[in-house]
Order: structure tokens, then sequence, then C-alpha cells
């Protein structure tokens, strides 16, 4: 009876010993390092070029969307005066480079040749009293002073033939090639105005350009909206990845394109990811000191990384934990 139970004690005292040296043992084990990152998602801000106030909006948060679907629309009552205003700049531009190229009308072309032929006539006249003169001068019975006067007129009607005679030529001819590239070029310019016009009327009905999940609805109806701001923001769910801030001494183990587990507790699942990046500069903001006698800091890298062949229903935010 005395040897069982010593041996009883014997085997309490090795069994205290083997679980006290189990619990130093464990003690001293290096613990894992255990990394948090979260879910990030593409994300798009659908705006307008057009300052205006909110007309309709027809989207809701959580509503899915395919690009091509409506958004909102602004009312821009300045826009449609500006257009009617360019229109009628376009069509008076059009007009003039029409009369460029076909000239002066048949009326004006018969004043100018009208004109000059009453500019011949006088000449004529001029001519043949300066003959009289010029007789009567030589026969003494008028001064030369009169016979300088008639030849001055003569010249002078001369001049205004010749003249005439210009009017006349560049009436026929019409507009000179220089005047009716101009007014083609301003027709250009003037269609210019209209069709950047009608881009930004166009820009009042706006449509999504992404598929994704509407996430944001920051101005509604009635509401103002500055040119360029976002009034819809959508996320695209099915483009995700992880981001994780990882400390340098742990940096070897997600090289770029290197795949490793990851725990998601919203979904109580395991994912696999791979890394798609590693920032080339460290965070200056989480410096951690290793040891007083090593003398350096261990900064921090963000890695992104993105989940292989999984169809879970990510959110924005969701916790991802990596052990080390």
């Amino acid at each position: 009876m005395k040897h069982v139970k010593a041996l009883f004690i014997t085997l309490i005292v090795i069994g205290l010993v083997i679980f006290i040296g189990y619990r130093f043992y464990l003690a001293y084990l290096p613990k894992p390092v255990r990394i948090q990152g979260q879910i990030e998602a593409r994300q798009y801000t659908i705006s307008s070029k057009v300052a205006g106030r909110i007309d309709q909006v027809f989207v809701k948060k959580g509503q899915q969307l395919k690009q091509g679907d409506p958004v909102f629309t602004i009312l821009s009552p300045e826009i449609e005066a500006k257009l009617d205003q360019a229109i009628a700049n376009k069509d008076a531009a059009s007009a003039m480079a029409e009369q460029s190229q076909t000239g002066a009308r048949i009326q004006e072309i018969n004043a100018a040749s009208d004109q000059w032929k009453k500019a011949q006539a006088a000449t004529q006249l001029m001519e043949k009293t300066y003959q009289r003169v010029q007789n009567l001068y030589q026969d003494g019975v008028v001064a030369e002073q009169k016979r300088d006067e008639a030849l001055t007129q003569w010249e002078a009607a001369k001049y205004t033939e010749s003249a005439a005679l210009q009017m006349y030529q560049m009436t026929k001819e019409g507009a000179r090639s220089e005047t009716k590239v101009a007014a083609a070029e301003k027709v250009k310019m003037a269609e210019g105005v209209v069709s950047e016009i009608r881009a930004y009327e166009k820009d009042t009905k706006i449509k999504s350009w992404f598929d994704g999940e509407v996430s944001q609805v920051l101005l509604n109806s009635g509401e103002l909206a500055p040119q360029g701001f976002p009034v819809v923001t959508v996320v695209d769910m099915q483009d995700v990845w992880a981001v994780f801030n990882v400390r340098e001494d742990s940096l070897n183990q997600f090289t770029k394109g290197q795949r490793f587990t990851a725990y998601l507790p919203a979904l109580k699942t395991s994912i696999e990811f791979e890394v798609i990046h590693v920032a080339v500069m460290g965070d200056f903001a989480t410096w951690r000191t290793t040891d007083a006698s090593q003398g350096f800091d261990l900064r921090t890298f963000e890695v992104e990384a993105k989940p292989i062949n999984s169809t879970e229903q990510f959110r924005v935010g969701m916790s991802v934990i990596v052990e080390l």
C-alpha cells in the first residue's frame, strides 16, 4: 500500500514538472506577427462640366449601375441662351461667306457701269472744251489762265474716269480671294462655338461611365451644382483589393507576385491574396524603435494585394488579418 501511494505521488510530481516545463516552453516561444489591413475598392465620382441647378437625380444609395444608365440632369437656361446666340452668329457668318462667293448684285454692277460711262462722257466734254479754249488762246482771244483751267479740268475728268472704271471692274470681280477665305474661316469658327455649346448642353444629361454600386448621393434635386462637383459616387465592388501597412522587417514576405492566405472576420472565411503593389517609399509617420542599442528605426510600407478566384461579397472597410 505504501508503494502504491509513493508511486502515485511520484506521478503527480512528474506531471506537475512536465506541465510547468510546457508552460515555460510556450511562454518563450516567439509569438506570431499579426498584420491587419482592410478592403478597398475602385471608386468613381460622377460630375458635370456644367454648373447649374440639379433637375433630377435618377439613382439611390445601394443601386447597381451599368455603363450608360442615366444618373442626373442639370437645368441650365444660360446654356440654351448661349446656344441661340451661337446659332445666330453662325447663320450671319454663313450669309457673309455666301455673299463673298456670289459677288455683287447685278444692280450694283450696272450702277458701277453707269458711273464709268458718266465719267467717260465728262472726260470727252472736258477734252472738247480744252480744244476750243486752246484754239481761242492761240488766236489771242482768251488768257493763258483760262487755257490752264480747261486743261486741269480735262486731266481731272480723266482721273475720275479711271477711278470709275476700276470701281466697275472691282464690282464685276466680286470679293478678293483673301476676303472669301476669311469669311469661310469665320463660318468654321462660328460652327466650332456652336459645337462647343452643344457639347455643354449634352453634359447636362449625365450617364454613368462605369459599372458599380452607388455609395453616395451628394446633391439632390433643386440644389446648385458647381462645375465639376461630384454629385454621385460609384464603387466598383468587382475591383477590390486589400491594403496593409507592413513593417520593413516583415516586408520580405510580401514581395510582388507572392501569394498568402488572410482571414476576413466579417465573412468568417480565409481567402488567398496576391501582392500587386509594394510602396516605393516608407511611411515616415509610423517609425518604431527596434532596440535602443541597435540605433535604427523601422518604417512601414503600404502593400496592396488582390483576392484570387474569389466571389465573396466584399465591402469596403472589411478587416483582413494575416498571421506571419
